[in-house]
Parts: C-alpha cells; sequence; structure tokens
C-alpha cells in the first residue's frame, strides 16, 4: 500500500504558479542560446537563434494578427502592434510609436526579457541580429509584402539603450538582404502610453492573461528543442540541451519551489530553517511543477520510493513526429533539480511514446549513506 510522507507546504496561488513555471522556461531558454555560445561558438548560436525565431513566425504570427484583431491594419503598422502586444501578454516590455501608416516603431527597453540579468553580457551581436533576421526581417514575407522590411537603429547587445526599430514599407519590392538594415544614426520618438493600443478585456480578462504568460515562455522551449535536434543531430542536441537543463534546473530549483509553495530544503543548513530533502519532497515538487505547466500526474510514495507519472506532455504531443531525444534533453532540469534538492537521491526516468502521448516515469529513491557514515 502506498504510503504518503508530510511535507511543509505553504497555500498554491495559482497564478503565482503560472509565473514560476514561465521564469523556469525563460531561464532553460536563456542557458540554451548561452551554452550554445559558450561551449560551440556563436555562429551556430546565431544558426540556432535564427532558425528558432523564424519558427515562431511562421506557427504564430499571422494567427496572432487575428487572435489581437489587428489583421485589418496597414503592413508596417500591424507587425509593429502584433510585437508590443503579444510581448506585453508574455510580460516583456515593448513599447509602439505610430510615425504613418507605412512606418511604425517598436522599442525593448533594457532590461532585455530574454537576457536576465548578467546574461546579456554573454549575447553576441551576430546573436541579436540573428533574431531580427528570423522574425522581423520576414514579416513582410509572411504577410505577402515583399515591400515591407525592418530597420534597427539600437541593439541592447551592443551596448545601447535596448533594442529598437521601425517597419516601413519602401516602394520597391526588396531584395532578401534588404529586408533588415541598420540606422544607429536614428533614434525612435518618445513612448506615450496613453497612445499605445490595448487588449480588450473582455476577451482578454487577467486569468487568460496570466495564462498566455505562462505560455509564451514555453513556446520558446517547444521550439527550441525540436529546432536544435534538426539541426545539429539528436546526440549532440541532447548532450548540449541535457547539460543546459541540468545546470538551469540546479540553480533554479529553490526559486521555483518555493514560488511554487513549497519550502524547499535551505543549501546552508541553518538551524531553524526547513530542511526536508526527501524523495517525498521532492515528488512534491515535481507534482506541483507539472501541473502548473498544464499536464497531470500521478504521485505515489512507498515509504522512501517515490514514482511520478505524467501521461501526456501538453507542450509537444501536437508536435507532428517529435523526436524523442527532445524528452530527454528536457529532462536535464528535473536532474538538475534533484541535485540541489538532494544530491544523494537516485533519478531513474523513462520516457515512452503511446498513441501520440509522450509518458513520462520517474523513480526518486532514497538516500545512500554518505561516505563518513
Amino acid at each position: 500500500m502506498a504510503q504518503t510522507t508530510d511535507t511543509t507546504h505553504l497555500p498554491i496561488d495559482e497564478s503565482a504558479a503560472w509565473r514560476a513555471v514561465a521564469d523556469w522556461y525563460k531561464a532553460y531558454f536563456t542557458g540554451i542560446v548561452l551554452s550554445t555560445v559558450a561551449r560551440r561558438s556563436t555562429a551556430r548560436a546565431a544558426e540556432l537563434v535564427y532558425h528558432l525565431f523564424s519558427h515562431q513566425r511562421t506557427e504564430r504570427f499571422l494567427p496572432g494578427l487575428q487572435k489581437l484583431g489587428i489583421d485589418h491594419l496597414a503592413h508596417a503598422v500591424a507587425a509593429a502592434q502584433y510585437h508590443y502586444l503579444s510581448n506585453d501578454i508574455g510580460g516583456v516590455p515593448v513599447q509602439y510609436m505610430y510615425e504613418s501608416e507605412r512606418k511604425a516603431w517598436i522599442r525593448y527597453p533594457v532590461p532585455r526579457w530574454a537576457w536576465t540579468g548578467t546574461a546579456l553580457c554573454g549575447i553576441p551581436t551576430e546573436v541579436s541580429r540573428a533574431m531580427l533576421e528570423g522574425w522581423h526581417a520576414q514579416n513582410g514575407v509572411s504577410l505577402g509584402n515583399p515591400r515591407l522590411g525592418f530597420v534597427c537603429t539600437k541593439q541592447a547587445a551592443d551596448g545601447q539603450s535596448g533594442l529598437e526599430g521601425y517597419y516601413f514599407e519602401y516602394d520597391r519590392d526588396l531584395a532578401p538582404q534588404e529586408r533588415l538594415r541598420f540606422a544607429r544614426n536614428e533614434d525612435a520618438p518618445d513612448f506615450d502610453a496613453a497612445a499605445a493600443p490595448r487588449l480588450p478585456t473582455t476577451t482578454w480578462p487577467q486569468h487568460r492573461l496570466a495564462k498566455a504568460h505562462r505560455n509564451y515562455a514555453m513556446a520558446y522551449i517547444r521550439t527550441a528543442l525540436p529546432v536544435a535536434v534538426n539541426l545539429w543531430g539528436p546526440q549532440e542536441a541532447i548532450d548540449l540541451l541535457g547539460l543546459t537543463g541540468r545546470l538551469v534546473g540546479m540553480q533554479f530549483y529553490h526559486e521555483t519551489a518555493s514560488r511554487l509553495g513549497l519550502n524547499a530544503p535551505d543549501p546552508s543548513h541553518a538551524a531553524g530553517r526547513h530542511n526536508d530533502n526527501s524523495a517525498a519532497a521532492f515528488g512534491d515538487f515535481m507534482s506541483r511543477l507539472i501541473s502548473a505547466q498544464g499536464d497531470s500526474c500521478e504521485l505515489q510514495r512507498n515509504g522512501d520510493h517515490v514514482r511520478v507519472f505524467q501521461n501526456g506532455w501538453t507542450l509537444m504531443d501536437d508536435l507532428a513526429q517529435p523526436h524523442p531525444g527532445i524528452a530527454t534533453a528536457f529532462n536535464g532540469l528535473i536532474e538538475g533539480a534533484l541535485a540541489a534538492h538532494n544530491h544523494r537521491l537516485s533519478l531513474h526516468t523513462t520516457v515512452t511514446r503511446n498513441q501520440g502521448r509522450f509518458e513520462f516515469e520517474w523513480l526518486i529513491r532514497s538516500a545512500r549513506p554518505s561516505p563518513s557514515q
């Protein structure tokens, strides 16, 4: 018979849990880019970012215009408003400045969402540019308007005060290399929040916005893992992204567990602090994390052994023939989190596909005796 172990819980706030998941996934995305720069090369990181954002644009841009109710606008205006509104939903500060039906500005002020904290120091110019080449420069292509291009006037990765530029519809068709150009001598007009577009509260209530904020961050991983596997081959992608996941999981476990309503073990072992580093406590962390990311799981405790079973992976199940390696790489996050929770616990993971759905089974086993015992 399954036995349960008491752990210390704090009340669950659904919106807070969604924000915790958003930051968990955002950290993994940032880590993937930084790992590629540091462990491979700037050129390969730029290639990854280009294909990632190009895929995001292909999948999300035109449907997003319709969802936001701006698909009827002039193309330069629609493209700029899309980035303003969609990023606002995702919790990313962006400014929008209308100049004319053929020219509309956007500005991503510092601090940058994707390159949190000191991560900005590790982002080369080429990687920032690759994002623009994969998305902003191709919006005219997506809209079937060969005259629409993007002009970048600032990049935060170059030490400027943000990422800034404008959509502009020229009088002629653009060659592919002309869709993105740089004009560092130009400066955006001031942002006027009162004049900026707003989401209708009837179709975008707070509950929907909170969930969309979570989904925004998760979408980057939904794209990054398959893109990396296709670019580099399964083994290299699994090795690099799995290692990155372990590093991110270790670094963000305690913060994430706390935000999910759990008193994670205090790594300092300070007197009077909660230090439940049991397998059962980690099972509770996994259960809350899985639930907050939109999936369901079963949690079974039998003495000092814990089994967590997840039937279905909402993030990836609807992909066409996803490579199984994406699940192996993603599991690095759990491995890293367990290492931070209690490095003497062991984790055995089994991933299968059943009727088009991923199934995960994690077995968390009791701590082995320390060498001094």
